[in-house]
């Protein structure tokens, strides 16, 4: 919980669009210090440029998330400018769609890479920290935010890459708040579960390194999956910044569960309520059939 966040040091992976951005937004206006974090270096200097313009004393640093020796040097220059951060947001993602088994391992390494190996990262790497800096000072405050997605708790079909890393985002954030419970009360943590907001998530690819780059041509599922998610995406009616807005009253708060779209947790129970019942994993098209069929004829046609 973090009530009084003025002079208080930010740490924003993906801050150059979407949630990253916004909260960025929200933590200068509130007179964070902000280190701010993105693989884009345009955006990650646009956004540097305009939160210094709103008086905000601004680290940038270009680093992939995935990568544990630049995530190992942006927590050094953390520690050697601000000491440790008040609030971590391991934000930075990427989607990838396409059913599970044409999936290549470009893909897989790509996806886990940014979205889970990246919260490990800043999880092993801040969350230290910030226990040192509580044990020292009883008034010190802390908390980490995950941003996982209702693809955490939910398993639509033809995105299962991408459901897997969230579904790991879930379960490490989950644990990681019972962990630090166990060993302290200063620093909290929270997950943010969106569905689907207008954030360029859907244009991740732009930013995929060549390493990481598939050799195959999109298979006939990825091409579908891609049109019906930014058909999806771009009909969103609620903001980034109406969810960054809502990732600072959970921080304040001390809130766990983040979520866009609260109505979208009838599909949670209906899945938990299958568990439960030893039954088989719900339709998740129960409550819009005609995109279910849209699906099943675009990929069996």
């Amino acid at each position: 919980m973090i009530e009084d966040f003025a002079g208080r040091t930010a740490v924003l992976t993906g801050a150059g669009s979407g949630f990253g951005l916004e909260c960025a937004r929200i933590a200068a206006a509130r007179g964070m210090r902000l280190v701010l974090v993105d693989v884009q270096q345009d955006a990650l200097d646009a956004a540097a440029a305009e939160c210094r313009a709103a008086g905000a004393e601004v680290l940038a640093r270009r680093v992939d998330v995935s990568d544990a020796g630049q995530m190992q040097q942006l927590a050094d220059a953390v520690r050697e400018r601000f000491g440790a951060p008040h609030l971590v947001f391991n934000n930075a993602g990427v989607g990838s769609g396409g059913l599970v088994w044409e999936n290549s391992l470009a893909d897989w390494q790509w996806v886990l890479g940014v979205n889970l190996w990246g919260v490990v990262h800043g999880v092993r790497l801040f969350t230290p920290m910030m226990l040192a800096a509580a044990r020292a000072d009883p008034a010190w405050r802390g908390h980490i935010v995950n941003t996982a997605s209702m693809a955490g708790l939910l398993t639509p079909p033809n995105m299962g890459v991408y459901n897997v890393s969230k579904h790991a985002v879930v379960a490490l954030t989950e644990t990681l708040f019972q962990d630090l419970r166990l060993v302290n009360d200063q620093v909290g943590a929270s997950v943010l579960c969106p569905y689907f907001v207008p954030t360029g998530i859907t244009q991740s690819g732009r930013n995929r390194p060549g390493a990481a780059a598939s050799d195959a041509a999109p298979t006939a599922s990825q091409r579908i999956g891609q049109a019906m998610l930014d058909k999806a995406v771009a009909s969103g009616r609620v903001s980034a910044a109406e969810v960054a807005h809502k990732v600072f009253e959970a921080v304040a708060g001390d809130r766990f569960y983040v979520f866009s779209h609260p109505q979208a947790l009838g599909n949670v129970q209906s899945r938990m309520e299958a568990i439960v019942g030893q039954g088989n994993p719900p339709d998740p098209f129960a409550q819009r059939p005609e995109v279910g069929a849209q699906l099943r004829a675009a990929l069996r046609g």
